[in-house]
């Protein structure tokens, strides 16, 4: 393998692939330890480039601007799964990339994600590939409706899935994708899961093989996207456990390094079953930076450095987590943020966003106590307070 050329006691430049929310925050975390960051990005006045005098703002399909950057950085990571496994590749030939080629080529295509998953006997809901419209009315007739239509890849926070709740929604879920009947994007179906709750677990897993999960915590949905996270879930103590258990086996069946967020179900016979996983800092985890001695990102950190990974235990009982998100179109400023500061426990986080649309992720609030109804009504009462 090729070695990052890290000089001793010099500091570390971590090149992040990226500069959205969690790559400020993965920065943000690599200043407190005396690191440098590089990013790129296809666009300037980024959050995380807004950060660095290391900023590269023609992407990494810019082959020049891509060698730029990496002769900058000592060792590099990833703030999404979209960037095709062969640019990391690439990277590969002369630095360590976390995670790695291999492992993104495994779950970049969700259908072969699945059949990883499934191969290394995750207990997963009933899929198939999709290539046709025949394909999808078989689906529904051999394991029911609704089902979900999904793209398998490029898809987030909803973006890429379709309830088909008939035969006739096939059809149109199919040309939704297709309009022209081509079959080329590619989808896979979904057998639809009634869950009691949907669960995530953080998992950080480093270079020297150390592994550590955060609590099993609750997502709630609102429109696909993650609204609301209660950490740790109100589920028995033994299916939390089964859940980081699940978690772990997930991480090491892609090999994978760094930090990862693994969402699934707890269905209404308590089996357990993964959605999918993102090979990176997750929004699930968004609450550790308050609530656990060691946050995500700084356990991202260590783990792609083979550093001794610190606790993920939490300082209080409880924590709960609301997503920010966007409610208008324009400024990526809220307009009035004093009411929710007067609620002096909150921990609000707003990610410089220049502009803000319809349902995009702006900042989210975190609160931490011992009563979880107390802290749980009091963080619903700071977002409802803020005005954007």
């Amino acid at each position: 393998m090729i070695k990052s050329e890290i000089k001793e006691n010099s500091p570390v430049l971590i090149g992040i692939l990226g500069a959205g929310q969690l790559a400020k925050m993965l920065a943000l975390e690599a200043y407190k330890l005396g690191m440098n960051v590089a990013t790129i990005d296809g666009s300037a006045n980024t959050p995380a480039g807004d950060m660095t005098s290391n900023e590269f703002v023609n992407g990494w399909n810019d082959e020049g601007e891509l060698d730029s950057f990496i002769e900058k950085a000592d060792i590099i990571t990833l703030e999404n799964e979209f960037i095709d496994p062969k640019i990391l590749a690439y990277i590969e030939r002369s630095k360590v990339v976390y995670p790695s080629s291999k492992t993104i080529s495994l779950i970049q295509d969700k259908f072969i994600q699945k059949n990883t998953f499934k191969n290394a006997g995750i207990n997963v809901p009933n899929y198939a590939e999709i290539n046709s419209i025949e394909d999808a009315k078989s689906f529904g007739k051999k394991f029911g409706f609704p089902f979900l239509l999904k793209a398998r890849k490029f898809s987030y926070d909803g973006y890429g899935n379709y309830t088909v709740k008939n035969e006739e929604d096939a059809e149109k879920g199919f040309l939704h994708f297709n309009p022209d009947n081509s079959g080329e994007r590619p989808l896979y179906a979904e057998q639809f899961v009634n869950f009691k709750k949907e669960l995530a677990v953080m998992v950080v897993r480093s270079s020297k093989n150390e592994v550590l999960t955060y609590p099993c915590v609750e997502t709630i949905q609102k429109n696909h996207i993650c609204h609301e996270v209660i950490a740790p879930a109100e589920i028995e103590a033994k299916y939390q456990k089964q859940a980081q258990e699940l978690a772990v086996k997930c991480v090491e069946a892609i090999d994978g390094v760094g930090v990862f967020g693994i969402e699934m179900f707890i269905d209404e016979d308590n089996k357990i079953l993964v959605n999918e996983i993102a090979p990176r800092p997750h929004n699930s985890g968004h609450y550790t930076i308050e609530a656990c001695y060691t946050s995500q990102y700084e356990n991202g950190l260590r783990a792609i450095l083979g550093l001794p990974l610190g606790s993920t235990e939490m300082v209080n009982n409880y924590a709960v987590m609301i997503n920010l998100l966007g409610e208008r179109e324009g400024s990526g400023v809220p307009s009035n943020v004093l009411d929710l500061l007067k609620r002096n426990k909150v921990k609000l986080h707003l990610y410089n966003k220049k502009s803000s649309r319809v349902g995009r992720k702006m900042g989210h609030i975190t609160l931490i106590g011992n009563d979880l109804e107390e802290i749980r009504k009091e963080a619903n009462l700071a977002f409802e307070s803020l005005i954007w």
